[in-house]
C-alpha cells in the first residue's frame, strides 16, 4: 500500500479494527469468556451467570430458544465494542461440531481467533477441527488456558500438547502463580508484573524482577519459588513471542486465566489490541482488495433469519472488506447484478441491534433483505468482483422431512427455502418429486431444525430415514448432465441454488458413477455461487 492510500480516512479507520472469533470445544468456557469481554469492553454493565434467567440472560450471546434451553451456541452472534480507541469485532462461533460448517463460514470474516482450552483437558477433537481451519486461512490465533482456579494440567504439559498436536510454536506471555485453590495469579513474561488473581485490571504490580523480595510478600514462600524455577525454564527453554511469526500464523502466544473468575481476561483483550492484525488484503476475483481503498466491497458470511420473530425479518451479515459503508447506500450484488439499497445498516450485540451510521473495513453489518441476499454473495459499489472462501460441505446426514399436518405443506415450503438461506441446513428437492431432502453434518443440527420449524414457523415435522448415505455436487456440459438426470431421476436431485446433486446408497456406488460418467465430476466440497472445489 503507498502512502498515499495509507492517510485515507478508511485506512485510518480500517488500522482501529481487531475482527476476531473465538473458538474452543464444548464446556471450554468460551460463552463465559465471551461476556466477560464484553463486560470489559464496556458492552455490558453486569454479566451474568451461564445459565442465567429472565434479564440476565439478555447479557448473553445466546439468544436463540434451543441455546437457552440447552445452554450451547448453535448460531453465530456479532458483538460490536469499542476499547483504548479500538473498534473490537467479536464473532461468538458455535462449539458444537455439528455446526462446523457455520463456524467456517464464520472464519472466513475474521483476522484473528482467541482459541480457549480448559486448563484440566488441553487440546480436544473439536479445538483441533476449527484450528485446523484457521490453518488453511493463516489466520494468526492467540491461546487462553482458562479454569487455571480449578485442578489444571503442568502449564509445560499444555505447550507441549499444543506445539506437537497442532504443529504450532507456542509462546507464553504469562505465566500461572500456583494452581487450583493456590492459584495466585500470573506473572507478564514480557512485561515483567505480577497480576494478582482477584483485583482489578489496573492493579497490576510492576516489580523489579523475579527476584524482588516484594514476591514473596505477594504469593508467598512456596509460590515464589515455584515462579522463579518455572518461568526461568519457560525463558530458556520455551519459544519467544515474535509478532511476525504470530501474524503469518506460525506462533500462538499463550495467556492464563480463568473467564469465571473473571482473571486474565483483561490481559488477553490488551493482547488482542496490541498484537492481533487490522484488516489486511483479502484475495478477490480477478484482484486483491486493500482495505485502505476508497470504494466499498465486502461478503456476505451469514443470513439468520427470525432474530426478532415479530417482524420475520432475515439479516444478511456483510464484512466490510474496503472503502466506507454509509446508510441509504445502493450496492451491486455481484451475483445477480441487483442493486440493493442499504437503508437501514445493523451493528450488533448479539440480540441488541442500533442503525450503523457509517462503517469501515473490519466491521460486520446486517442488512436486512426479504431473501435477496445469500452465503457467499459479493456487495460492490458497481465493480465486478467476486470475494471465495464461504464454502459447503457434502452432509454427513439425509433426511426426508415429513409433515404431521399437510394442510402446511406451503409453510414448510417457505421454512425450508428461509432456513437453507440462512445455512442452517442444506436442502434438496429429489428430481422424481418425492419428500423432500435436508442435509446435515450431526444430529443436533436435526434437532435445532425441528425446534425452528416449531417455534418459529408453526410447522411441527418429522424426519425418515432416506435410502442413501451421501451425496455429491455435479458438474460437467450441459448435455451430459441432463442425460445423468433423466438417467438418474431417483437418486438426484437439485440444491438451493438449483445446481445438480446426486445421492448414494454407499462410497462404492459413487465411485462406479464416477467410472460410468467420466465426463462428470462429483465434489464433495462447493463454494457457493458455482466455484466447485476438486473431487474427492
Amino acid at each position: 500500500m503507498d502512502a498515499h492510500v495509507a492517510q485515507t480516512p478508511v485506512a485510518a479507520e480500517a488500522a482501529r479494527r481487531r475482527t476476531f472469533a473465538i473458538i474452543a470445544h464444548p464446556d471450554a468456557g468460551k460463552t463465559t469468556l465471551t461476556e466477560k469481554l464484553l463486560l470489559k469492553g464496556g458492552a455490558i454493565q453486569l454479566a451474568g451467570a451461564v445459565r442465567a434467567k429472565g434479564n440476565a440472560r439478555r447479557t448473553r450471546s445466546d439468544w436463540m430458544k434451543i441455546e437457552q434451553d440447552r445452554g450451547i451456541s448453535v448460531a453465530t452472534s456479532v458483538m460490536t465494542f469499542e476499547r483504548g480507541g479500538l473498534v473490537f469485532n467479536l464473532l461468538d462461533t458455535p462449539g458444537h461440531e455439528d455446526f462446523s460448517e457455520d463456524t467456517y463460514r464464520t472464519l472466513t470474516a475474521v483476522d484473528a481467533a482467541v482459541m480457549v482450552l480448559d486448563a484440566a483437558k488441553g487440546i480436544e477433537s473439536q479445538t483441533r477441527k476449527l484450528f485446523e481451519v484457521c490453518r488453511l486461512r493463516d489466520i494468526p490465533i492467540i491461546t487462553f488456558v482458562n479454569k487455571m482456579d480449578r485442578e489444571a494440567r503442568d502449564p509445560f504439559e499444555l505447550i507441549d500438547e499444543i506445539e506437537k498436536t497442532l504443529a504450532l510454536d507456542a509462546a507464553p506471555v504469562a505465566w500461572p502463580v500456583g494452581r487450583a485453590a493456590q492459584f495466585a495469579g500470573t506473572w507478564d513474561l514480557l512485561e515483567r508484573r505480577f497480576l494478582p488473581v482477584d483485583a482489578d485490571d489496573g492493579a497490576a504490580i510492576r516489580l523489579a524482577g523475579l527476584d524482588d523480595p516484594r514476591l514473596e510478600a505477594l504469593v508467598g514462600a512456596e509460590r515464589a519459588a515455584a515462579l522463579r524455577e518455572e518461568a526461568e525454564l519457560a525463558e530458556a527453554g520455551l519459544n519467544a513471542f515474535d509478532l511476525e511469526a504470530f501474524r503469518e500464523g506460525h506462533l500462538t502466544p499463550v495467556f492464563f486465566g480463568s473467564a469465571l473468575r473473571d482473571f486474565g481476561v483483561g490481559h488477553l483483550l490488551d493482547g488482542l489490541a496490541r498484537y492481533a492484525p487490522p484488516p489486511g488484503p483479502r484475495a478477490g476475483d480477478p484482484r486483491e482488495v486493500q482495505p485502505g481503498e476508497d470504494k466499498l466491497t465486502g461478503f456476505v458470511f451469514k443470513v439468520q433469519a427470525n432474530m426478532d420473530p415479530n417482524h420475520r425479518d432475515r439479516v444478511a451479515f456483510l464484512r466490510l472488506c474496503s472503502g466506507k459503508l454509509t446508510k441509504g447506500m445502493r450496492l451491486k450484488q455481484v451475483r445477480t447484478g441487483k442493486q440493493v439499497p442499504v437503508n437501514a445498516p445493523l451493528f450488533f450485540f448479539a440480540k441488541d441491534r442500533q442503525v450503523a451510521e457509517e462503517a469501515w473495513p473490519g466491521d460486520v453489518v446486517g442488512v436486512a433483505n426479504h431473501g435477496t441476499l445469500r452465503i457467499g454473495d459479493t456487495l460492490t459499489e458497481g465493480e465486478e468482483l467476486n470475494f471465495r472462501g464461504v464454502p459447503s460441505f457434502a452432509p454427513e446426514i439425509l433426511r426426508h422431512v415429513q409433515l404431521e399436518d399437510p394442510m402446511l405443506a406451503k409453510k414448510l415450503k417457505t421454512a425450508l427455502d428461509q432456513l437453507a438461506e440462512e445455512g442452517v441446513v442444506q436442502l434438496f428437492r429429489p428430481l422424481d418429486g418425492s419428500l423432500p431432502v435436508v442435509g446435515v453434518v450431526g444430529q443436533l443440527q436435526l434437532d435445532v431444525l425441528q425446534s425452528r420449524l416449531k417455534v418459529e414457523y408453526g410447522v411441527p415435522a418429522r424426519f425418515q430415514d432416506t435410502m442413501w448415505s451421501m451425496m455429491r455436487w455435479v458438474t460437467g456440459g450441459k448435455p451430459e448432465l441432463e442425460r445423468f438426470a433423466e438417467a438418474n431421476r431417483r437418486d438426484a436431485g437439485e440444491d438451493h441454488d438449483g445446481e445438480l446433486v446426486a445421492f448414494f446408497g454407499s462410497d462404492w456406488r459413487r465411485k462406479r458413477a464416477e467410472e460410468e460418467w467420466p465426463a462428470l465430476r462429483f465434489h464433495a466440497v462447493r463454494e457457493q455461487h458455482g466455484l466447485v472445489a476438486a473431487k474427492r
